[in-house]
């Protein structure tokens, strides 16, 4: 199994959903329970769609404690000054077009926190844009790969 690298807040979130999901459990076998009174279980839909979400929800437990289990905290304390690592807020300019965009290198993208607003872009860093600016320091130009070809960003600053 793959070592994750997560921040501090990313494993709470994870730590925090594996506990709701699982407080879910006794709620999915009471309407199991209920629906297995009704009779017959051949035909039985409330039954059937109670077990088909009990075992969805089961395989998510598992999933997240295997990835809890895998998962490394980084120490932004542990990181040097001006290197990009997870958790960094990074300014960058397109060494083509002379635009500059942030992002922040996350272990996981929270999809219900998305602000699609935001001046900042959450990148994965599993991403190739994570993977080019992981460790990346500032003055450094990385190159990323993309469907439409190659960009070229120079990290100006690291937060």
């Amino acid at each position: 199994m793959e070592m994750q690298l997560l921040t501090k807040e990313e494993k709470h979130k994870l730590q925090e959903q594996l506990k709701a999901m699982i407080d879910q459990r006794p709620h999915i076998a009471t309407r199991i329970a209920e629906a297995r009174e009704k009779g017959d279980l051949r035909e039985n839909a409330d039954y059937h769609a109670a077990r088909e979400e009990l075992a969805m929800l089961e395989a998510r437990i598992k999933d997240l404690e295997n990835r809890l289990k895998s998962a490394s905290v980084v120490d932004p304390n542990d990181i040097p000054d001006g290197m990009v690592f997870l958790g960094s807020t990074v300014k960058v300019r397109d060494s083509k077009t002379g635009d500059t965009e942030m992002f922040r290198l996350v272990g996981e993208i929270n999809k219900s926190s998305f602000d699609q607003d935001s001046e900042i872009m959450e990148v994965s860093a599993k991403s190739p844009l994570g993977e080019a600016l992981m460790r990346a320091r500032v003055g450094q130009t990385v190159r990323v790969s993309v469907p439409r070809g190659e960009i070229h960003y120079e990290v100006l600053e690291v937060s």
